[in-house]
């Protein structure tokens, strides 16, 4: 039976390579530090544990940029540095540190614009952090004209966003795109007419659930007249 491990996302090596040369060098003195910086370094790297995913492969649908639970869904007016006018769906999901931190694009399509918004560190599942934590917004648009943004929340604990994109950037839907640090949250904002197909509490998997459906068939054949 083949096993297969996890990859490890490249700051989870990193962290680990200081914490075992450390815990080397500090392990000639007393072995005990020895073994303790071995089993911290091992629990560094389950922090950014990085496997693969396979995105869905039916057309018209938003997966989820994060793996977490679903915190909230609601009709919200985007906040202002978004530059959107008008409500939008937002789907939030929570990440805890328990979480894989990687986060994925919800859909494919062009980087059309990536906003970063300097900020403090509150708890995530207050509705301040949406104005007050430091955050990233990343916009996509697919080649159906679909739009949508979805914005990383460092949190609490998550000190840092690391962004692996740029503008202009053709992604993959389940792309990799970053990582936050030890959890924190995510929002997806959508046009209002999706059908969205997760509800408040539900478990996600990043680059593999189904968070919405967009028919966009449907939706020029509504514009056709019928005939008579």
């Amino acid at each position: 039976m083949k096993i297969k491990l996890p990859y490890f996302d490249r700051d989870g090596w990193r962290a680990a390579f200081v914490i075992w040369l450390v815990a080397f060098v500090i392990g000639h003195v007393s072995e005990p530090v020895w073994w303790i910086g071995v089993a911290i370094g091992f629990a560094c790297l389950l922090f950014f544990r990085d496997p693969e995913r396979i995105p869905p492969s039916k057309n018209h649908v938003v997966v989820s940029p994060a793996d977490g639970i679903i915190l909230k869904i609601a009709d919200v007016e985007p906040p202002s540095e978004l530059g959107l006018t008008g409500q939008r769906k937002k789907i939030s999901i929570f990440m805890s540190v328990l979480n894989v931190h990687v986060n994925r694009t919800p859909i494919a399509g062009t980087v059309e614009k990536i906003i970063y918004t300097p900020g403090r560190f509150f708890n995530v599942t207050l509705d301040k952090a949406n104005e007050y934590n430091e955050r990233q917004a990343t916009f996509v648009r697919n080649d159906d004209g679909m739009k949508l943004v979805f914005v990383q929340i460092a949190g609490l604990i998550a000190r840092r966003i690391r962004c692996d994109i740029k503008e202009g950037d053709k992604l993959e839907r389940g792309q990799r795109v970053g990582i936050i640090r030890f959890g924190s949250r995510v929002d997806v904002y959508l046009p209002l007419d999706v059908s969205v197909l997760v509800e408040e509490g539900q478990i996600t998997v990043a680059g593999e659930t189904i968070l919405a459906n967009y028919n966009v068939e449907e939706k020029k054949n509504e514009k056709k007249p019928r005939n008579k």
